[in-house]
This record gives structure tokens, C-alpha cells and sequence, in this order.
């Protein structure tokens, strides 16, 4: 949507009566420059369904190739509004040039007293989970998701889930006690190293002791799970090169996340996970086999099935903190499977970046389940084509992963990659390189209002390509890898 007027301020006339001395009425604010993201929020168009109780607070503002992409959060009556987030894309010249809005119709009417206590939402919220360790908080939200919106008391709470530990968000009625949604905030999946021989690593020092931080970035050592200390030394010198040697899960792990934070500061110009220089601890020694991302907190280590070796291998390290992106991009985590392929994406990626090329094969040397074979392919994954079904979330991101690598390499590369077959075994693609497919997907996880499905990655990837590459030929490959995995064309979709 394209904006021609900008807010209008109300003049006020003041009249002195009864007195000698004149009264000069205060000059009346000046308006906001049209088409700015201050004359946007002051008009309310229409495509923020906005009613005459929001109130909209600015979160974040990423600039990306020429463009800056800015966080919205929504109130009503004084509380978060659940689904309400929007991001304003502005140009060169701070006029906003493009929207996306997560919200679809306005709240209008809204009672904000609950007929639940927090006892009982909090009772609902737990019974989520296996077992409960904690009730991290409660508070009283406006749900915009669904069909109805809805009064929610919104509770975390930390413990253990059917897949392990667990950080849970229940949205309850706060009128009914019904529970409506939840967010899991756990996702799963100079050293001599176990994956990747010897490696330099950035390391800081003091008083002669040196321990495994990073320097460059905020809150990101690597420590033991078991007791959350940083592994330290005298010499600078880390590891012994055996897998199931704590010290050396934690070269590996260190390696691939200090490497990601180079290549995203090289190829998308952002600092640290969070965008301002900051990230997570990295911890080494849990007792499962899996590796996890839990949102603001930390990234979780396990082993492998057959060895007892840790598993934090370039692209499974990447993968996890490539959700910490997630969360702080746009209006948060992607939804429908699409966030286990944006973390496969953040890994590849890595792995491109660090080793020159990527197999494509997700953790292909940890030998998690002791078989030989790699967690994920995503080349040729078992979910390859888009059906509109809904999996489980690893499942599903092999529609992604498909789409990625046709886009990246092409369905027939010349490059010593293998062919992957296209979903209607006729569209082929031709490769345009892994760093140019990320900036595509970074551009649409920067614009995404909340909980993006493929349809909304479609849409949201054409219009990032075409504005990273004017000619077109970009957004013309990005179209047709997304034809090629089934997911159609969508309403209002860019034109290349």
C-alpha cells in the first residue's frame, strides 16, 4: 500500500475575556511529514484495523539493504494485544513504502475485567506440561488471533514437555478458561575439535587465564551444561580432539556460532542474534539426545545415540541460534513448520560460509541416532512438495528446505551437487548461490508480522527479491523455486 496524505492537526481558537493583557494561543504542533512512519500511525489506515482504544509502541528497526524494517507492538485498553505486532518497511528518505500487518479485522468493543482468576489460568497453563518447575509469569493480553478475539491471561511455564525440557506460553480465556494456543520457546534440534580438527576460536584473557567467550558478541561463551561455567585454561588451548570430550563439544559448538555471527554481519549486515551485538550461552553435557534453542536463555548440547558424542557440529549449532534470529526478526517466530527451515537455512548457511560448500545434509558427521545417517537432507527431504497439510514442524520444513536448495543450487547443478528433483516434473531452477538466497529470506523474516506459514514465505520472498535485485531476475528465480515445490501463487503477490 502506497500513502498520498499525512496526518492533519486540529487547530484550537482560545479567546481571552475579562482581562487587560492579551493571551497568545501556543503554537499548534507541526504535522508529521507525510508518508512517514509518525503520519502512518496518526491517520490509522485502514490496513491497521485499528480501533480508538490502540495504542501502537515502536519494538525494533533493522535497516537492510537500503530499506528499514520497523516493529510494531499494538495495546488495547492498556494491555499487549496477542497477533496485533506490524512492521512499516520505509525507504532511503524515511517514507514508508510497504506494510505487513499480522492483524486482520479490528477489536472494536472489548470488555478487559476477567471472569478467571490467575490461580486457574495458572492451573490450566500447567497441566500443559509433564511435570512443572516454575511459573515464570502471568499476565492479562488481548488475543487477535482466530476468528474472535478474545480476553487471554497469558501464562509461561518451565518444566518437562512430551519431547524434553520445556518453556511453554498458554493463552487461556481469561472469561471461559479454555486453553486457546501456546508457544514452545524450546526448539530441538585455537581448539582441537571433534567435527572440525583444529580450529582457531576468539577467546578472551585475564590475569593468564584464558576461557572460551567470544569476544565479538555479547553473552556467548561456551560452558558446561552441568554447571553453567566457562571452560577456561592457561594456555589458550581447548579440547582434545575426542567427541565425547566436554571441553571439545564445546570447540565445535564455539567454532559454528562465532563463525555464524561473522557470516551474518558479512553477508546481512547484523550484529549478534538480537541484532545489537548480543546472543546466548552455549552449553555442552545435556543429558539427551538432541540439541535445543530456548528463546533469550540459552543453546542446549546432547549426544548422540551410538557414542555418547556431542552433537554441536557447525550446521546444528547455526540451525539452533538461527531461531534466536527468528524471535528477533519482525513480529517473531515463524509458525508452520517454517521455523525448523529457517534454522536449517541460518545452518547451511554457516556451513557454506566456514567450509567453502554445503552437503546439505543437516548434521550429517554427529551420527545422532547411530545409524550413519544425517538428521535431515535437503535436497531430497520425505516432505518435498507443498500439500497444505499440517506436520510435525521437522517434517514440514522440508518443503523449505526443498525450496531453498532449488533456489541456492538449481534442480540440475553443475557445481558437483546432486539433482533434485522439482515437485511437477517440469519447472527447473537455476541456482543463484546460498548468500544470495539468505538475504532473500532474511528481507521476508524482517517483514513478517507474525507466525508466517509458506504462503506468507512465498509472498514475503518475492517481494524481498525484488527489492534486492531491480532486474528481476532474482525475484523471477524465487518465484519459480517456489512453483517447483508446489506453494502457489498468492493473492496480490509482486510482479518481477
Amino acid at each position: 500500500m502506497r500513502y498520498g496524505k499525512g496526518a492533519i492537526a486540529a487547530g484550537a481558537l482560545f479567546v481571552a475575556c475579562g482581562l487587560v493583557s492579551t493571551f497568545t494561543a501556543p503554537a499548534a504542533a507541526k504535522p508529521a511529514p507525510p508518508n512517514t512512519p509518525a503520519a502512518v500511525l496518526a491517520d490509522k489506515p485502514a490496513f491497521l484495523h485499528a480501533s480508538s482504544y490502540d495504542r501502537f509502541v515502536q519494538r525494533s528497526a533493522t535497516d537492510f539493504e537500503g530499506r528499514t524494517y520497523t516493529v510494531y507492538d499494538r495495546t488495547y485498553k492498556g494491555l499487549p494485544v496477542v497477533g496485533g505486532q506490524f512492521v512499516l518497511v520505509t525507504d532511503r528518505d524515511s517514507k514508508v513504502i510497504d506494510e505487513s500487518v499480522a492483524q486482520t479485522r479490528s477489536i472494536g468493543e472489548l470488555s478487559v475485567t476477567p471472569k478467571l482468576g490467575v490461580a486457574d489460568a495458572e492451573k490450566a497453563a500447567k497441566r500443559q506440561l509433564t511435570s512443572v518447575s516454575k511459573v515464570e509469569d502471568t499476565k492479562l493480553a488481548v488475543s487477535a488471533l482466530g476468528d474472535t478475539t478474545r480476553l487471554v491471561w497469558e501464562t509461561t511455564v518451565t518444566g518437562t514437555g512430551t519431547k524434553g525440557p520445556s518453556s511453554l506460553t498458554v493463552q487461556v480465556d481469561a472469561l471461559t478458561g479454555a486453553v486457546l494456543d501456546s508457544q514452545e520457546h524450546i526448539h530441538y534440534g585455537t581448539g582441537n575439535s571433534g567435527w572440525n580438527g583444529a580450529v582457531s576460536l576468539d577467546t578472551t584473557s585475564s590475569g593468564g587465564t584464558y576461557s572460551m567467550n567470544s569476544p565479538g558478541t555479547k553473552n556467548m561463551p561456551c560452558q558446561d551444561s552441568g554447571t553453567n561455567v566457562t571452560w577456561s585454561g592457561p594456555d589458550n588451548t581447548f579440547g582434545n580432539g575426542d567427541p565425547a570430550d566436554r571441553e571439545t563439544g564445546c570447540v565445535d559448538a564455539l567454532y559454528g556460532a562465532q563463525g555464524e555471527m561473522r557470516m551474518m554481519k558479512e553477508w546481512l549486515g547484523r550484529d549478534g542474534i538480537d541484532g545489537s551485538g548480543g546472543a546466548v550461552p552455549i552449553r555442552v553435557g545435556a543429558d539427551m539426545v538432541n540439541a535445543f534453542y530456548q528463546d533469550g536463555k540459552q543453546v542446549q548440547i546432547g549426544h548422540n545415540k551410538l557414542n555418547g558424542q556431542w552433537i554441536g557440529d557447525v550446521d546444528v549449532v547455526a540451525h539452533e541460534l538461527g531461531h534466536g534470529v527468528d524471535y528477533k526478526t519482525g513480529g517473531g517466530l515463524s509458525g508452520w513448520g517454517t521455523g525448523e527451515f529457517i534454522g536449517d537455512a541460518f545452518g547451511a548457511a554457516t556451513e557454506t560460509y566456514l567450509r567453502g560448500k554445503t552437503d546439505w545434509l543437516v548434521g550429517d558427521k554427529v551420527n545422532l541416532k547411530g545409524d550413519g545417517a544425517p538428521i535431515r537432507s535437503m535436497y531430497d527431504p520425505p516432505l518435498k512438495c507443498y500439500d497444505g497439510g499440517y506436520y510435525e514442524e521437522h517434517y514440514a520444513a522440508g518443503v523449505g528446505n526443498h525450496w531453498l536448495y532449488l533456489l541456492a543450487e538449481g534442480s540440475n547443478p553443475t557445481n558437483g551437487q546432486p539433482v533434485s528433483q522439482t515437485c511437477n516434473g517440469t519447472t527447473t531452477t537455476s541456482g543463484i548461490g546460498i548468500k544470495n538466497a539468505l538475504k532473500i529470506i532474511y528481507g521476508a523474516m524482517l517483514s513478517n508480522a507474525w507466525k508466517s506459514n509458506y504462503m506468507t514465505y512465498r509472498a514475503g520472498t518475492v517481494k524481498s527479491a525484488k527489492a534486492l535485485d531491480p532486474t528481476g531476475a532474482l525475484c523471477r528465480a524465487t518465484k519459480a523455486a517456489w512453483d517447483a515445490v508446489s506453494v502457489p501463487v498468492q493473492p496480490k503477490e509482486d510482479t518481477c
